[in-house]
């Protein structure tokens, strides 16, 4: 922030930092009025055109922005090293973007990057089990080794673990705040978040001296599905807030997957609730993987089609064919090669093996194969 701070970033600030109004009001003054200098120029009687923007907000808002200390909020900004990334800016993260009601303004510390762009969020509850940290500390440690950066809101319990995972294991993190970055809640988690700068960002909507209230938790999870193409609930009774990221990555149309604990589990009955609605069921990384990478039906049904019309390769055996002509239909399992064609599972690894070497066959995450 030590370059100049351009008059248009100024004036979107100052409809940032105005109480009353959110992004969905801030866009639709924007649209209204074509930039924000023309928003902070108009009179209550042309405000008041703008839907959404009812007569005493109209008649107040003039008022509020004249008295928004933007250059008290930039100094701030300045002092913790932070950014101001504005929604259409190269820096603000794409995918974002394109959520309703998106932020109009990021504040942040750190670097997103065009990698950033295939992220998983990894969220649960608080108070988590042995059993929820362990699956979030093997989720994260493997995402980031695939080269997926993980998401989470640097809270206590899942979120915390996630973050730690995946710095440990070399990874990118990024960690999306419900207060201000002058305000870092929880406590103690303040050398965790210079940690999560070194290695991704942290960021937020919330002006720097905000502080984490309750009600803004709800709002901050809107960003952290909106960062992200999968969610994953690793643990979360049936009241966790972390459902409540699940809802926005359901309505952003983002995948939604949930780790299962023991049925009889309190701390896991919002996952089942979760698996039970529709969402995928998370055993593993593998499944994460599937999700994010995974091509859709239709396209590997024209695959498969057109690689059974090209005929086998030449030089298989029998065993070998037999497992190809099985692959026709697209991916299979192990489990599932056996019981369909009568072969125990040791009899397959010798033909599996051999199609691999001849490079007609790949093996997939979770013991499947399917053709090359």
């Amino acid at each position: 922030m030590s370059d100049p701070v351009a008059p248009d970033l100024r004036d979107l600030l100052a409809l940032h930092l105005t109480p009353g109004i959110g992004p969905t009001r801030i866009a639709a003054l924007l649209e209204h009025f074509g930039s924000a200098e023309r928003v902070r120029q108009a009179r209550p009687d042309e405000l008041i055109a703008v839907p959404g923007i009812g007569g005493h907000l109209a008649h107040e808002l003039p008022r509020a922005l004249r008295e928004i200390d933007v250059e008290k909020e930039l100094a701030l900004v300045e002092k913790a090293g932070a950014c101001l990334w504005p929604i259409g800016s190269p820096q603000y993260p794409s995918l974002l973007a394109a959520i309703p009601s998106a932020p109009r303004m990021l504040y942040a510390r750190g670097t997103v990057t065009p990698a950033d762009g295939r992220a998983v969020a990894l969220v649960g509850s608080r108070r988590c089990t042995p059993y929820g940290k362990r699956m979030a500390e093997r989720l994260a440690a493997g995402l980031a080794r695939a080269g997926v950066t993980v998401v989470s809101g640097l809270a206590r319990g899942i979120d915390g673990i996630a973050h730690r995972a995946a710095l440990q294991a070399g990874g990118r993190t990024l960690a999306v705040l419900a207060g201000g970055l002058s305000r870092l809640y929880p406590p103690e988690h303040k050398g965790l978040a210079e940690e999560v700068v070194a290695a991704g960002a942290l960021l937020t909507e919330s002006s720097m001296n905000q502080e984490p209230l309750a009600g803004l938790f709800p709002a901050r999870n809107r960003i952290i599905s909106g960062l992200c193409k999968a969610v994953v609930i690793v643990e979360a009774p049936e009241k966790s807030g972390a459902l409540i990221t699940a809802e926005h990555a359901a309505e952003q149309g983002r995948n939604v997957l949930a780790v299962p604990g023991p049925a009889d589990a309190e701390s896991s009955a919002g996952c089942h609730r979760l698996v039970r609605d529709g969402a995928v069921l998370c055993r593993g990384v593998e499944d994460v993987l599937e999700e994010l990478d995974g091509v859709s039906a239709l396209v590997a049904q024209e695959e498969a089609v057109q690689k059974a019309a090209a005929g086998p390769p030449p030089g298989l055996d029998e065993a070998q064919r037999r497992v190809w002509d099985f692959l026709a239909g697209g991916p299979r399992s192990v489990d599932e090669m056996a019981q369909r064609l009568a072969l125990g599972v040791a009899q397959l690894t010798t033909p599996l093996m051999m199609l691999e070497m001849k490079k007609v066959v790949r093996r997939l995450p979770g013991s499947r194969y399917e053709r090359c």
